[in-house]
C-alpha cells in the first residue's frame, strides 16, 4: 500500500466531562500505510482517544482527521479496532461469535484466520463465562478474521500470559507481512513495542511528542558518557551526573566528538523514558511523520 494511513492536522478532542479539558490538542502527524506502529505514552496521555478517533468510535473537537485516505466513517468497513475492554455480546458463544463476524463482513471475511486465532477456544463457551485472555483471543480473531487494511489495538495484549502473547504477537507480525495490514498498537510493555514495530508515536499531555520510523528516531538520538561538559551543539534531552561521569541523551546536531564522549545508540526503552521523564524536552517529527511531509519541529 502507498499514501497515509492516518493523517492528521491540528487535531484535538476535547473531555465533556472531568471540567472540559483536553484529551488531544493540536496533534499533527502522518502514519505512511503498510508499517507496524507502536503508539506509546503514559496513562491519560490520549492514546485510547486517538485511536478511537481513528476508528470513527469518537468525532473530533477541532482540526482534521483522515483514515485510509478518507474520513473516519467512511473507511470504517476497511478498519478493525479492538478497545481496552474488549467489548463482545456476552450471551453469545464462542462459535456463535464466529459466525456474526462472517455474517456481518461478507465480502472480507476470512474463516481461516479467525479459526486459527480463536485456537483452542471452547466452541460451545458463552463469552460471559471466558477469561480475559480468551475473550482477548476471541476479539482479535473477529479483527484478524475482518482482513482489515488498518488494524487498531489499544492494550491488547495486557491480560495475556507470556505464551499466548507470543503467539498472538507471531500472528500480528505475520499478516503485517502478508497483507501489508498498517498496525497501530498501544502497550505498556516496551520490550514488546521494540521487538514488533518499525514505527513510532510517542503521546504525552495530549501531543505528540515524538514519531516517525524507529530507525530514525533512534538514529536522530545519541546516548552520550563521559566528563561532565557542555553537549553543545547537541540539543540535550535528558542528562544525569554521577560523581564525575555524565550521561546524557542528545539529539544529534551533526557529528559526535568521540575523543571526548563514548556514544551510543539508545534502545527504543531508552529513548521513550527519557522523553517521558523530560516533558520539556522538544518534540520530533521525522519527514515521513509530517502532516506535510516535512519535518516537524515544536516545543
Amino acid at each position: 500500500m502507498t499514501g497515509a494511513a492516518i493523517e492528521t492536522v491540528g487535531l484535538g478532542m476535547k473531555y465533556r466531562k472531568r471540567g472540559g479539558g483536553w484529551a488531544l490538542r493540536d496533534c499533527s502527524f502522518r502514519l505512511p500505510a503498510g508499517r507496524v506502529c507502536a503508539l506509546a505514552g503514559p496513562n491519560g496521555a490520549g492514546k485510547s482517544t486517538l485511536l478511537s478517533l481513528a476508528a470513527g468510535v469518537l468525532r473530533p473537537s477541532e482540526g482534521t482527521l483522515r483514515v485510509l485516505g478518507g474520513e473516519p466513517g467512511e473507511a470504517r468497513e476497511r478498519v478493525a479496532f479492538v478497545a481496552q475492554d474488549k467489548p463482545l455480546y456476552p450471551q453469545l458463544t464462542v462459535a456463535g461469535t464466529l459466525w456474526a463476524g462472517a455474517e456481518l463482513n461478507p465480502d472480507t471475511w476470512d474463516g481461516g484466520t479467525a479459526e486459527r486465532i480463536a485456537g483452542q477456544l471452547p466452541r460451545d463457551a458463552k463469552v460471559r463465562d471466558l477469561s480475559g485472555g480468551q475473550r482477548t483471543r476471541l476479539a482479535l480473531a473477529l479483527a484478524l478474521g475482518k482482513r482489515p487494511a488498518l488494524l487498531l489495538l489499544d492494550e491488547p495484549m495486557a491480560d495475556l500470559d507470556p505464551l499466548a502473547r507470543h503467539q498472538l504477537m507471531g500472528a500480528l507480525m505475520a499478516e503485517a507481512a502478508d497483507r501489508s495490514t498498517t498496525i497501530v498498537m498501544s502497550s505498556h510493555i516496551l520490550t514488546e513495542l521494540e521487538n514488533a514495530c518499525d514505527y513510532l508515536l510517542l503521546v504525552d499531555g495530549g501531543r505528540v511528542r515524538l514519531g516517525g520510523g524507529t530507525d530514525d528516531l533512534l538514529a536522530a538520538h545519541a546516548l552520550l558518557t563521559g566528563p561532565v561538559r557542555d553537549t553543545s551543539p547537541h540539543t540535550v534531552v535528558e542528562s544525569r551526573t554521577a560523581g564525575r561521569v555524565q550521561t546524557t541523551l542528545v539529539r544529534r546536531q551533526g557529528a559526535v566528538d568521540t575523543t571526548v564522549w563514548e556514544a551510543v545508540e539508545p534502545s527504543l526503552e531508552e529513548l521513550l523514558l527519557a522523553h517521558l521523564r523530560s516533558p520539556e524536552a522538544p518534540a520530533l517529527l521525522t519527514p515521513s511523520a509530517g502532516a506535510t511531509g516535512n519535518e516537524v519541529a515544536a516545543a
